[in-house]
């Protein structure tokens, strides 16, 4: 039997169920279990959590503050009609601007989580699917309401970041690349499941490894990877991880020709979600600052993946990915037609070649200029992208806050 409470009538020793609001409003990463530590309760009284749903046969039970009561099969029913109804229509997506600090919090949050889930992954304690569900419906429901902003985001991540970060983009990546591909609402949020937990066997290798700034010796390489068995290992020891993560899991880094590993698949070998796995995962680290080398520009980042798509991806899945981000992502330095440059900060829906761009410098001049923002899609608009730039070329400091503003100070 499930109760709900007032937080004021929470103890230590009963057993949390679920809290009754928004993921993003409470201070744990996962529910359902039992409260023994002071600072724990603690936070639940200092957030915005006003009550919550306590399991009386698992915990201690009360009389005080309750609410209502409840069968833990009527709970879930209301929860699941929640968050279907919180799925953002097509009508209801944003502008980047406007989900960009909400992205950012997300970000904030998913990272928090991420870490707590590899620490417990690595004092050898099972992770639970269902645990992980709030973070993939707050990451889904963002990619939904605008999908650039918060897989731009999460690129923004430090070197020291990369392991928890690159699984959040993952997760995102997935997300879109499975509205893509036309999967239905329960594939996509296997997908992006799957991208959260892929790299949880990274949990099991030594930070030394994982964090050096150098190149690895074939010994430490031959450790790294044993992390695709390492994480499918630890996921079988949990509860409600289904065949989809399972599988991305283990096979995320095989290759179309075979040469991958840990099985040395080849083609259709590998199914549709790991071949998903494996262009979103190469994708995320290309971008992504890493201890032994900083990100390339994401439209450089898919020319990269282009010239190694016969062996490495299937070709209809990383089409279907290009259409995802854009053929200039956004944070892409493009140089315009009219001399000016520009960063790419939203995608058009009519066409992938016209995205909308600031501008902010004109190579004619040498010189900064007032930044402006041009919809390349618009009718009228006589400017066009010329091509790719290296941002290294041209040493802009401040190339992620062009796009991104303040969101990107959050981050990293």
């Amino acid at each position: 039997m499930l109760k709900k409470i007032s937080v004021e009538h929470l103890t230590l020793g009963m057993h949390l169920h679920e809290f009754c609001g928004s993921w993003m409003e409470h201070p744990f990463w996962r529910t359902k279990f039992v409260l023994k530590d002071p600072a724990d309760l603690a936070s639940v009284r200092a957030s915005s959590i006003k009550e919550v749903w306590i399991d009386v046969v698992k915990g201690i039970d009360t009389t005080e503050g309750v609410s209502r009561e409840a069968s833990e099969a009527e709970v879930e029913q209301e929860l699941q009609a929640t968050a279907k109804a919180a799925v953002p229509t097509e009508a209801q997506r944003v502008s980047m601007r406007d989900e960009a600090a909400r992205a950012a919090r997300i970000c904030a949050k998913s990272k928090q989580a991420v870490v707590s889930m590899f620490q417990e992954a690595r004092m050898g304690n099972a992770i639970s699917a269902e645990d992980c569900a709030p973070l993939v419906e707050e990451i889904s429901n963002s990619v939904a309401r605008n999908p650039g902003a918060l897989i731009s985001l999460a690129r923004l991540k430090t070197a020291d970041d990369y392991t928890y970060m690159h699984s959040v983009a993952v997760c995102a990546l997935m997300i879109a690349l499975a509205r893509q591909l036309g999967l239905d609402e329960q594939q996509t949020r296997a997908a992006g499941l799957a991208g959260l937990l892929h790299d949880l066997g990274k949990a099991m290798i030594p930070n030394a490894i994982l964090n050096k700034p150098g190149k690895l010796t074939d010994e430490e390489f031959a450790t790294i990877k044993k992390h695709p068995e390492l994480g499918h290992a630890a996921l079988l020891q949990g509860s409600g991880v289904g065949d989809i993560t399972l599988d991305v899991c283990l096979h995320h880094h095989e290759k179309i020709d075979g040469s991958g590993y840990p099985k040395g698949l080849k083609a259709n070998e590998i199914s549709l979600f790991a071949k998903m796995g494996a262009v979103c995962d190469v994708y995320d680290a290309i971008t992504s600052n890493r201890p032994y080398k900083a990100g390339w520009d994401p439209a450089e980042s898919l020319r990269k993946m282009a010239e190694w798509a016969k062996g490495h991806f299937d070709e209809a899945v990383f089409q279907a990915f290009v259409k995802s981000v854009g053929i200039y992502p956004v944070g892409s330095l493009v140089r315009l037609e009219s001399g000016r440059l520009g960063v790419v900060t939203e995608q058009s829906e009519k066409s992938l070649l016209a995205p909308k761009v600031k501008v902010f410098f004109s190579t004619k001049s040498n010189a900064r200029i007032r930044p402006e923002e041009i919809d390349l899609s618009r009718p009228g608009v006589q400017d066009k992208i010329a091509g790719r730039e290296d941002p290294a070329k041209w040493n802009i400091p401040d190339l992620n806050e062009l796009w991104a503003g303040t969101a990107a100070s959050g981050l990293g």
